[in-house]
């Protein structure tokens, strides 16, 4: 992979030199210095924690340093704010995205922009962002709602209003953690040409196939240094992981169960008859989905997204009452409402973290306590105990190799990776039958996927029932002993993972059908 070469003596875009990044208790970056040329892709790697986001947010003005240098273009700079940044040309599209879903498209890109024409019709908002769509290779709806868009058409909309303010250096965090193979296909040939125009581009990623295809160079931080920066030809997805976790990882297959593990249960755990599912506008978003789930087995979900996952989840931990359709716990009709499932023992790791698993703005004590604040030894008399719950956060974390330097500071402070780490644990220890797991690897650096790998493996082999929601085929190949696929709702097949594969999978996730296995409806197989 050739950069297109720069003229002699052209500076970096950005040079950063000695950054240090301090909070509470915390060395969040010390000493880093990298530097991005023009024309270039510069992969960022790093465990959960490593400091990749916090450098980025002192690139783009959201965070101050509180030592070294930033230069731009040679002329050292420091940005009070973001919009000081994407003044200077430097834009940040993050792994949660900042739109107005109320919104259209064209709102949107033009929201708060200083080149909105005053008093501009919709219809004058969405030629130019049309105009803007076609200059930079974005295609995009400029009358379509947010609201309704999937999203990798989101992410679009996010690119382009960065792109639209002339920013020459792009950053993303994880861009490709929501997206279809097909949408991340179009997002790396967008990239590629932005980077043929001399432009420069970092990304922040965990997937290294995908770092290894789209980057020029790579920088890794660990504990919060650089450890090194590599042209990307010199190396391979074994190296950058054991030099970003500091040790080998090993690939295992986890389908092998344990000497002494539960055998399958002969009666389902968990079931869903004929169960149908209407959003607030009538529209079927789940259509008469039969399935079974076993103790002691991993069901894996696969399927596009947006075609029915998130209900089917819902459904599966109380969270959503069917429209039609009954669910069954033990064989026995459920209570309705999360808590009674909860109670009953089943645990959710839902696909939004932040919004549906925590309360942002308190503390990790508070939110590790969430599901068994009522239990002894926290509650369960009429009070609180507020030493007991500090223990049990202490005790997750340890458990989920999380460090926590104030327990009491809003959990959304920690890195996506690190919550995501403490929510799987804290809904491991309620899933005494079932487990719940919507998209557990997004955001998790290739150690921690492995290590939440063997805490699946662990629970199956307990004989505890596990649904896990997956777009990465290759983790619910390796993971599951059974694979129903979504498409548009339906379930459209459940095959074994022993005589499953990618081609036959990948073409009921399309909604093609397969003889009498996509016409079984999801019973067992």
């Amino acid at each position: 992979m050739e950069m297109p070469a720069a003229a002699p003596g052209t500076p970096p875009v950005l040079q950063l030199v000695g950054i240090c990044k301090y909070f509470p208790g915390v060395i969040a970056n010390e000493d880093v210095s990298l530097d991005v040329r023009p024309g270039e892709i510069l992969a960022l790697l790093g465990e959960n924690g490593a400091g990749k986001s916090t450098l980025m947010n002192v690139v783009t003005g959201i965070y101050q340093p509180d030592a070294g240098e930033m230069i731009l273009d040679g002329y050292g700079t420091e940005f009070a704010s973001p919009q000081e940044a994407i003044r200077a040309g430097v834009g940040m599209v993050h792994q949660h995205f900042k739109l107005v879903p109320a919104f259209t498209v064209a709102e949107n890109i033009h929201l708060g922009w200083s080149e909105t024409p005053r008093n501009a019709s919709p219809a004058v908002l969405e030629a130019r962002t049309q105009a803007l769509s076609e200059q930079f290779g974005f295609p995009v709806n400029p009358s379509a709602r947010v609201e309704d868009l999937s999203a990798g058409e989101q992410q679009r909309v996010e690119i382009l209003r960065v792109l639209a303010r002339r920013a020459r250096l792009l950053i993303l965090d994880e861009p490709t953690a929501v997206l279809t193979p097909a949408e991340a296909r179009d997002l790396f040939s967008a990239l590629r040409a932005f980077r043929a125009g001399g432009n420069a581009v970092i990304i922040i990623s965990h997937k290294l196939d995908e770092v290894m295809e789209i980057s020029d160079r790579v920088t890794i931080l660990r504990g919060g240094r650089n450890v090194g920066t590599w042209e990307t030809r010199e190396c391979s997805p074994r190296m950058l992981a054991a030099t970003m976790v500091g040790r080998e990882i090993v690939p295992q297959d986890m389908r092998a169960r344990a000497e002494g593990a539960a055998p399958r249960g002969a009666a389902p755990e968990l079931s869903l008859r004929s169960v149908s599912v209407r959003d607030e506008r009538g529209i079927e978003t789940l259509s008469d989905v039969t399935l079974d789930v076993f103790g002691g087995e991993i069901l894996g979900i696969a399927g596009v997204a947006g075609n029915g996952q998130r209900e089917l989840t819902e459904v599966l931990t109380g969270l959503l009452s069917p429209e039609q359709g009954e669910v069954l716990l033990g064989g026995r009709t459920a209570a309705p409402g999360a808590d009674a499932f909860a109670r009953s023992g089943v645990g959710h790791i839902p696909q939004d973290r932040l919004h549906s698993a925590l309360a942002p703005s308190l503390g990790t004590t508070d939110n590790m306590a969430l599901r068994e604040y009522r239990a002894p030894p926290i509650g369960g008399s009429g009070l609180f105990r507020a030493d007991a719950a500090l223990a049990l956060a202490r005790e997750i974390a340890g458990v989920a190799e999380v460090r926590i330097p104030d327990f009491g500071a809003p959990v959304r402070n920690l890195s996506g990776g690190n919550q995501q780490r403490l929510v799987a644990r804290r809904e491991m220890r309620i899933a005494s039958r079932v487990l719940v797991a919507a998209y557990p690897s997004r955001g998790l650096d290739i150690g921690a996927i492995a290590t939440m790998h063997r805490y699946f493996a662990e629970l199956r082999d307990k004989g505890v029932a596990i649904v896990l929601v997956s777009e990465d085929l290759e983790e619910l190949l390796n993971l599951s002993d059974r694979i129903g696929v979504m498409f548009h709702g339906r379930l459209m097949a459940t095959l074994d993972a022993e005589d499953a594969d990618i081609e036959r999978i990948g073409l009921l996730m399309g909604g093609r059908n397969m003889g009498e296995d996509a016409a079984s409806g999801g019973g067992v197989a």
